[in-house]
């Protein structure tokens, strides 16, 4: 048995059964919509969210989880015999991170390495999967924080949204240029830049925007996942361009949840990889 327990956040989006499988612990972020707070879940467990966002009048705000919070993984973990690698979404995305180090500078922090991965989603859950395939192989907790140190620099993610809408109410973009974008067919490619969803092009029409998304992955690519929501059948569309242009790479589809997926809205996608 490893002597490490890998911990995460929810936007790792990891399905529920293969975390309580390989014992990773996911500590989620929480969703304030419609007057109620909840935990944001794990994939399969959206829909309903995603209903409700299309269908209310209302925007959701999110919240990192408490100091406390993971304080009380820490402290499960150490009481187990075990050191702990922490892999949260990007810090420039949500406070998570920095909860995560509070909580470990109350314990005993010389066991304990918190990585900011500048990343989240598909590539948030490649970095927990390779820490855990590390830890299985006997490496140390220093050295697997350096192999994914390393690693974060070589991940990325393109998206894409299906309605201009998500955006304008999170205040990413204007009404006007909403309006302009949406008379005009226009949709945005999004990319994730030092830690910070940044849009990089704007293409008119969903088919190309994908193309683009394909185009922009580094041909040394050799994971990669397709992330949707409710976009199931594009996804797998995506998945199979990806497998003939990528022969050698694994490639999975990825469901978005509710802290990531709101800003994006339903029939939002894109790619994560790394190379």
């Amino acid at each position: 048995m490893s002597k490490i327990k890998i911990v995460t956040d929810s936007t790792a989006y990891i399905n529920k059964q293969f975390a309580e499988d390989n014992d990773i612990a996911i500590v989620p972020l929480s969703v304030n919509f419609e007057g109620v707070i909840s935990d944001e879940g794990y994939p399969g467990e959206f829909q309903e969210f995603f209903n409700r966002l299309a269908n209310s009048a209302s925007f959701p705000t999110t919240s990192q989880p408490s100091v406390g919070t993971f304080k009380t993984v820490y402290e499960e973990a150490l009481k187990e015999g075990k050191e702990v690698i922490v892999l949260t979404i990007s810090s420039k995305l949500s406070g998570t991170y920095n909860s995560a180090v509070t909580a470990a500078s109350l314990i005993d922090g010389d066991k304990v390495s918190v990585i900011d991965s500048e990343a989240t989603a598909g590539n948030l859950m490649v970095l927990a999967e390779m820490a855990l395939e590390m830890s299985r192989e006997g490496l140390s907790r220093n050295e697997i924080v350096e192999k994914l140190e390393a690693q974060k620099k070589r991940m990325g993610i393109n998206l894409t949204v299906g309605t201009l809408d998500y955006l304008k109410k999170g205040g990413r973009l204007s009404n006007t240029s909403a309006l302009i974008g949406s008379l005009l067919n226009i949709k945005p490619i999004i990319a994730l830049k030092d830690g910070k969803l940044e849009p990089v092009a704007k293409v008119r029409g969903r088919k190309k925007a994908l193309e683009k998304i394909a185009e922009d992955i580094p041909a040394e690519t050799d994971v990669l996942n397709v992330c949707h929501i409710f976009a199931l059948d594009e996804a797998e569309e995506m998945k199979r361009l990806l497998e003939e242009r990528f022969p050698k790479a694994t490639v999975k589809i990825q469901e978005l949840g509710p802290v990531i997926g709101a800003h994006l809205g339903p029939k939002a996608l894109g790619v994560t990889f790394k190379y």
